[in-house]
């Protein structure tokens, strides 16, 4: 906790402003917008490769989480005061740090697949700034990022040469994400039959549940999007820069729409977590196989008769 008290000293408004933004970096959504814009404008393996290493690190997350069951560090020491602003979206158990793993796990992956210098420095940036910026908002300690940066950085670089073998190999790809279905399982059984101690925090069982039915669907999306475009589509990600932009925005506000418009009326009729799977999944689905059918009208924007 001295390094947490140290920057509890010099906190000041203008630093808690940068920092809580700076935290977003390890944001789910800003995860999933960096992994659909590459899959959808700049390389196909790429984004592939953001997804994957951001499914075996959330697994792997959450199953530390409840595994340890380890409390922030305002539960751990009652006189240690946060960031308020951060409290809302630090729920839950602490270790180890979602955000670090998310963000980690994401820069380095663009990291090692460009040669792009202002790329690679925004990477390593944010690969700096959001693990401090957890700890500097009271959420996290040195433990919680440490271990999760580390996970992060192992993970990406385990499977960086596996990804480059699918190009050659594209069954390599279908296999890996049967592995992650398998995976995916297993986590399943723990969080449904495991028996947990009476004073779990059941906000995160819950979210530990959840993510296990978000990623089974997403994943069943995911396979089928792939089979499709693999046989029939071939889609290419091509386009002038400002068509790019239109097809990110009106991409993402479609697959955002399928997720959220489905929510009101599979709650009717089924509970939340399967609810959950078949948003995620047709989410998915919509994202690798019904939007990208709209890319050849796209590439043709900009260019000349």
């Amino acid at each position: 906790m001295a390094f947490l008290r140290f920057l509890e000293s010099i906190r000041n408004p203008v630093l808690d402003a940068i920092m809580s933004i700076v935290t977003y970096g390890g944001d789910e959504i800003f995860f999933m917008a960096i992994a659909i814009t590459i899959f959808w404008c700049i390389n196909k393996r790429t984004g592939y490769y953001i997804l994957i290493v951001g499914f075996f690190g959330t697994i792997l997350n959450q199953f530390m989480k409840l595994a340890f069951r380890i409390p922030r560090p305002w539960v751990q020491d009652p006189t240690f005061t946060i960031v308020e602003s951060a409290r809302e979206a630090a729920s839950g158990y602490s270790f180890p740090s979602g955000h670090t793993q998310n963000s980690v796990g994401t820069m380095t992956c663009l990291f090692l697949s460009t040669k792009e210098k202002w790329i690679r420095i925004v990477s390593v940036a944010l690969i700096i700034l959001v693990p401090l910026s957890r700890m500097y908002l009271g959420v996290h300690t040195p433990l919680d990022v440490g271990v999760a940066f580390i996970m992060a950085l192992v993970i990406a670089g385990l499977f960086y040469p596996i990804m480059k073998r699918t190009d050659d190999t594209p069954r390599l790809m279908t296999s890996i994400l049967l592995i992650m279905v398998l995976v995916n399982l297993l986590y399943w059984s723990y969080v449904t039959f495991h028996s947990f101690p009476a004073d779990i925090d059941p906000h995160n069982l819950h979210s530990g549940t959840k993510t296990a039915y978000t990623l089974l669907g997403a994943l069943i999306g995911l396979l089928a999007a792939r089979a499709i475009d693999e046989k029939y589509l071939h889609f290419e990600v091509k386009a002038v820069w400002w068509a790019q932009i239109l097809k990110v925005v009106l991409g993402l506000g479609i697959c955002m729409g399928v997720k959220s418009g489905l929510k009101p009326l599979l709650h009717l009729v089924m509970s939340e977590h399967p609810a959950t799977a078949i948003r995620y999944g047709l989410m998915v689905f919509v994202a690798g196989a019904v939007w990208p059918l709209t890319f050849p009208w796209f590439a043709k924007l900009g260019k000349k008769n």
